[in-house]
């Protein structure tokens, strides 16, 4: 490539660096303006801003004990459910052989807290009687449908019941407290515990509709998978209409077989079944469908948010055991201000190392580390900040530590492609050669060294939880910006630089002094490299002083060469 292509193409690459960073500028400023919560500061985890607590009891009978597998699956289910909320560096831990603490940073919303706080058992049960018209339906691959509840009967049970949708199931102080029930007032005990195998009079979350259910029939546990789409049509065309997908396990899918075949002949709204969640109903669909495959649409008024948060509680919400929330309070930082300043420093002292040392090293070339270090926190601190604005992320002391080891990371980039560059240099190449030559050899070293450093982050994201995920997401992260920064910064600074008079020239304080390097043009066989820029007289001068270097062996090849030809 010509000179003027290099530098044509290193000022493009440049720019585009600008248009990306400008774009991540723009993109925070255009959500902090309208107010859609975008800032410029990114949020902190619960070891440096502190966050809210609870702390789960489990609801035991007399003399009975929690597992260890019980507890652990608990905790497990309860971390996912705080994941999907989108809030990241949450802790969750159990405390003595029972209770579970849940650490949350900074306030929570309603949402996550009431996901913690719902820790009864999901579960289904059918609908006996309601006071609300039916709302949504579920089908294998049915749409949403609704119909008017018929009043509530006064049922005497004349026989016991058949099956949990019989009526029977009704007496009449059942009757009695259903009428007398008020859903606008609190008519739970918090962590009430329901018998599975009787009836249940509840109202749902909203304390709209009242309901009396049957027994449970199928368990929250039996859910294999619950997600949030779009309804497609026959012919696999998406609509706009929002669902709730539901998928069974093998026992799951031969209970809810049974209990939809019985459901779906029946009238409204006894062909509807309830799902409950720490005794209150969350949804209760009506059945249009026979549904044997395990697989379920639930549809209705859902958008995009209603029908993800019933997902969610669909999918997490089975616990081993029911819990309480025995207390909840704020927490104030468990490391705060000064710990978080000690991080800044023990990265800011690392960074001035990385400077000292590359000044030492390689003098004025110095400046491409300073700016290369400069544009990749740039872009890092902008990454971060539209993390915490998009999908919750938030900065720990562990993420901290991450970013700290990337200093050493791309610093270690640096040194590959500058001695890249001066080996060339030692080789006799002019300075934009060298350039050019020494990137060819370094790339592939920074490309591997950053894949096994992007490995190892991915590795520990994967097999761990907590703030080591927070060590890996930044390292990883980080990584990539790295190679980022490296294609698209420092290899055109580099290059527009070595057209410069101070570099080119090999100044005792650019780097590429070829002097200090021992540098030499001499190519053997008497000859040097020369410019075909050097006049005719300066390159015989400089190949009479070649012949003066020339090792025994070349000068009995160049005797050689000279009797041969003497003799044609």
């Amino acid at each position: 490539m010509s000179a003027s292509g290099t530098t044509k193409t290193a000022r493009k690459r440049l720019t585009w660096l600008g248009i990306v960073v400008a774009a991540l500028v723009a993109l925070i400023g255009f959500g902090s303006v309208t107010g859609n919560g975008a800032s410029f500061v990114p949020k902190l985890a619960l070891d440096l801003q502190g966050g809210t607590q609870i702390i789960l009891s489990p609801l035991l009978a007399d003399g009975e004990k929690v597992s260890v597998e019980q507890l652990a699956q608990a905790v497990s289910i309860i971390r996912q459910r705080v994941d999907a909320t989108g809030v990241s560096e949450a802790q969750i831990i159990t405390q003595g052989d029972s209770n579970i603490v849940v650490s949350i940073p900074g306030t929570p919303d309603e949402n996550t807290l009431k996901l913690i706080r719902s820790s009864a058992k999901l579960e289904f049960r059918p609908v006996i009687v309601t006071s609300q018209g039916v709302s949504s339906s579920v089908g294998g691959d049915a749409t949403g449908s609704s119909a008017s509840a018929a009043p509530a009967p006064v049922v005497t049970p004349s026989t016991s019941p058949t099956d949990a949708s019989d009526p029977n199931w009704i007496s009449p102080s059942l009757q009695t407290a259903y009428d007398a029930l008020d859903c606008t007032t609190e008519f739970r005990a918090p962590g009430q515990v329901d018998d599975p195998k009787l009836p249940l009079i509840t109202c749902d979350v909203d304390g709209y509709a009242k309901f009396i259910l049957g027994p449970v029939e199928v368990d929250g546990s039996n859910i294999s998978d619950a997600s949030a789409g779009t309804v497609t049509t026959s012919t696999g065309a998406s609509t706009n209409t929002w669902a709730v997908n539901l998928d069974f396990d093998d026992v799951g899918t031969k209970q809810f077989a049974d209990v939809t075949g019985r459901l779906f002949p029946l009238e409204t709204p006894r062909n509807q079944f309830a799902i409950t969640l720490d005794g209150f109903v969350i949804t209760a669909p009506s059945t249009n469908a026979v549904i044997s495959n395990g697989s379920a649409q639930i549809t209705g008024s859902f958008d995009k948010d209603s029908s993800k948060v019933l997902a969610d509680q669909l999918k997490y919400g089975s616990l081993p055991i029911a819990f309480e929330v025995q207390s909840q309070e704020n927490i104030s930082a468990t490391l705060g201000s000064e710990q978080l300043a000690g991080g800044l420093l023990a990265g800011g002292i690392g960074l001035l190392l990385v400077i000292i040392y590359s000044m030492f090293q390689y003098r004025g070339l110095a400046i491409v580390t300073v700016g290369s270090l400069l544009v990749a926190a740039i872009l890092v601190y902008l990454i971060i900040a539209i993390l915490s604005w998009r999908q919750g992320y938030r900065l720990s002391l562990s993420g901290i530590a991450g970013l700290i080891v990337a200093i050493g990371i791309t610093a270690d980039s640096f040194i590959v492609y500058f001695e890249r560059v001066r080996d060339e240099l030692r080789d006799g190449r002019p300075l934009a050669q060298a350039v050019e030559q020494g990137w060819n050899r370094a790339v592939r070293t920074i490309i591997v060294s950053g894949s096994v450093s992007l490995l190892a982050a991915v590795v520990l994201y994967v097999l761990t939880v907590g703030n080591v995920r927070g060590f890996a997401f930044t390292l990883g992260m980080t990584t990539l910006v790295d190679l980022f920064i490296a294609a698209i910064f420092t290899h055109p600074i580099l290059q527009l630089l070595a057209k410069t008079k101070f570099f080119s020239s090999g100044h005792p304080w650019s780097g590429f002094d070829s002097k200090a390097l021992g540098a030499t043009s001499y190519v053997g066989r008497g000859k040097f490299r020369t410019s075909e820029e050097v006049p005719a007289t300066k390159a015989a001068k400089a190949s009479k002083e070649a012949h003066t270097r020339q090792t025994l062996a070349e000068r009995k090849a160049a005797e050689l060469s000279a009797q041969a030809g003497k003799k044609n």
